[in-house]
């Protein structure tokens, strides 16, 4: 709300930068109201000394001058929580109503507090005080003074407030607009995705309805389990490593009717690891490049491994395979899109700390990693 910084209420004090880090409290803006009028005083007292050369006479004139700047500092204290208490709404949007007001109430307190503190500093009654109307009235001016420069004040900190208070809400904009656009990124980098499984899996289903109906069948049933455990999965903003896992354990049950007794895999995770937070469609990828650049281009075939583990920095994802290696071999068609796509999406949903490394094992096959920041 666009008031919502003058409502809380401001101190005179707060035009000093350093005085802005405290939260506002009753108790902080009276010590600030002790300490800005005290302020005030002694620049008075310095300037008077200054202008009327009396040394000697600077210790009685700050004395008087620390109680005056006092006496009417805590009247305008009390008149402002008081305009605050019985028209917040008024006092929040600084219309001129409230301003002439303002003035008012503020040269009021300021001549009451001159002659108070007179009398207090003298040892007259304040009754007799008050009792002296040209007294009262010849400090009108003083008053009127002291008004419009503490207005002045709380209106340049008020529009301040108010600037701030924009610029947060247009951050907010545009950080809301940046999570909008990552997010409808990361559904066009998921469409891409399913349908490059889709592709790959169907093409094989086609080739085995002549020469094995059967072995079609089930892998085309196989698909369909996959695809209702996985369907919403993909579209999730959030998962956790235990359902990507889950996920990569469906696809390679899908993959391993087509390959037989060429694919096999383990899965190890700690049931720790299974609830940290991932972004969704993270592991898949990983595992079809596994069997489509490592197992399938390998005759005898072979096996994929994938673990999590986690440590106090990063979550770390392998998917690690005995296959073909990073041999320079001819590319297949359409290959590359989902580690392309994985790219692009860490970024996205985990950052810049987050990284894909492909190591080349060193007895055959290849692992890929991914490090993730663990959330704070």
């Amino acid at each position: 709300m666009p008031a919502s910084p003058r409502v809380r209420g401001s101190h005179p004090l707060e035009i000093i930068p350093l005085f802005r880090h405290w939260a506002p409290s009753p108790l902080r803006d009276l010590a600030y109201t002790v300490l800005w009028s005290s302020l005030i005083g002694l620049v008075l007292t310095t300037a008077s000394g200054a202008f009327m050369g009396k040394v000697r006479a600077l210790p009685y004139l700050l004395g008087a001058m620390l109680l005056t700047s006092n006496v009417i500092g805590f009247m305008i204290h009390g008149a402002l929580a008081t305009l605050r208490l019985l028209a917040p709404a008024a006092f929040a949007q600084r219309r001129w109503p409230m301003l002439l007001c303002q003035l008012t109430v503020f040269a009021g307190c300021a001549v009451l507090g001159i002659a108070l503190s007179d009398a207090l500093w003298s040892g007259i009654s304040p009754v007799a005080i008050l009792g002296r109307t040209n007294r009262l009235v010849s400090l009108l001016p003083f008053g009127l003074v002291i008004a419009l420069v503490t207005i002045t004040v709380l209106t340049t900190i008020a529009r301040r407030q108010a600037r701030e208070a924009e610029a947060a809400r247009q951050q907010e904009k545009i950080a809301e607009a940046s999570r909008l656009v990552a997010e409808a990124k990361l559904r066009a980098l998921q469409a891409q995705i399913e349908p490059h499984f889709l592709y790959n899996t169907l093409a094989n289903v086609v080739s085995l309805i002549g020469s094995d109906p059967d072995r079609a069948k089930h892998m085309l049933e196989r698909l369909i389990d996959f695809l209702r455990a996985s369907l919403s999965a993909s579209r999730a903003e959030h998962a956790t490593v235990g359902a990507e896992f889950d996920l990569a354990r469906a696809y390679l049950d899908v993959l391993a009717v087509r390959l037989g007794p060429r694919l096999g895999y383990r899965i190890e995770v700690d049931d720790a690891v299974r609830v940290l937070p991932v972004a969704p469609m993270l592991v898949q990828p990983l595992v079809e490049n596994a069997v489509m650049h490592g197992i399938e281009r390998k005759v005898e075939g072979g096996t994929v491994v994938i673990r999590a583990s986690y440590d106090k920095e990063a979550l770390c994802i392998e998917v690690s395979d005995d296959g073909a290696g990073l041999a320079s071999v001819p590319p297949r068609p359409g290959g590359g899109v989902g580690l392309a796509n994985l790219r692009e999406r860490l970024q996205g949903a985990h950052g810049a700390q987050a990284r894909v490394q492909l190591i080349e094992n060193q007895h055959a096959g290849v692992t890929a990693r991914l490090l993730l920041p663990l959330p704070r």
